[in-house]
């Protein structure tokens, strides 16, 4: 159940968070995993920390908002490891503010990696993923996609974007076996959450965690792990009747705190 075996898996922003333990899943299935980061070091050092010489996971530097890059590293893993079997379009940035605290300069930094960065992405694999009849695409979304959240505004209408986008590629690629799904999900721990929480709220860390883990119904935030889980399932060959869906991964938000 859920091997990897013998996949080629491409995962951007894998050094971190919910990427790296996508990372480390895929590879403990039998992925050969592809680590896309714009950190070199930071995707290097990640490697090291997991210590398992036995997983395959190799690590390619690149801003997946320059198209030519993505192009020429994508060709790259392609050489590396014959085929690019799953695509994961994970990397992504934030910025904490509503529509008149987003400046034209935050907007454009947003877009050009949570939507061109996908969209270099999907536009750099696709032709290969056609001409082999056969792939499985996953984007990051959110639950902001589908509820409102407050001081989010660019970040929601990225994560609106990515899950439309999911949409119509799964549309699109229907005859070439080309699946497509999203995963949204609500407030996870990660390291960014720890940032945010030691430069906004210093001294404060431990009782604004659990004012946010309390906005999800169930209690606490979900982990990195269980998304890579969610994602897995999705990228298998269990899933092989699922595509063009959105899979919220919320403890509750959406259907019970709305």
């Amino acid at each position: 159940m859920l091997s990897l075996n013998n996949k080629t898996a491409v995962i951007t922003g894998g050094a971190s968070g919910i990427g790296a333990s996508m990372v480390y899943r895929f590879a403990k299935q039998g992925a050969q995993v592809a680590l896309l980061e714009v950190d070199l070091e930071k995707a290097r050092n990640y490697i090291t920390e997991i210590a398992d010489p036995t997983l395959k996971i190799s690590c390619y530097q690149v801003d997946v908002a320059d198209q030519s890059a993505v192009q020429q590293v994508m060709g790259q893993v392609i050489a590396d490891h014959q085929s690019i079997d799953i695509l994961i379009n994970n990397a992504g940035v934030s910025h904490i503010g509503n529509l008149d605290q987003t400046s034209s300069k935050d907007f454009d930094r947003v877009f050009s990696v949570n939507v061109k960065g996908v969209y270099n992405c999907l536009f750099s694999v696709i032709e290969h993923m056609k001409t082999r009849n056969q792939g499985v695409i996953l984007n990051m979304s959110s639950v902001s996609a589908l509820v409102g959240i407050s001081d989010r505004f660019a970040y929601s209408a990225t994560k609106g974007a990515i899950r439309a986008m999911t949409f119509s590629v799964a549309k699109d690629y229907l005859s070439h076996n080309i699946r497509c799904n999203c995963i949204s999900p609500a407030r996870v721990h990660t390291p960014f959450v720890d940032k945010y929480l030691e430069t906004n709220y210093p001294g404060r860390e431990k009782e604004i965690f659990q004012q946010l883990a309390e906005t999800q119904p169930i209690g606490r935030m979900g982990t990195p792990e269980e998304i890579a889980n969610l994602a897995l399932y999705l990228c298998s060959d269990e899933a092989a009747f699922i595509t063009g869906t959105d899979y919220p991964i919320d403890g509750g938000f959406i259907k019970l705190n709305t």
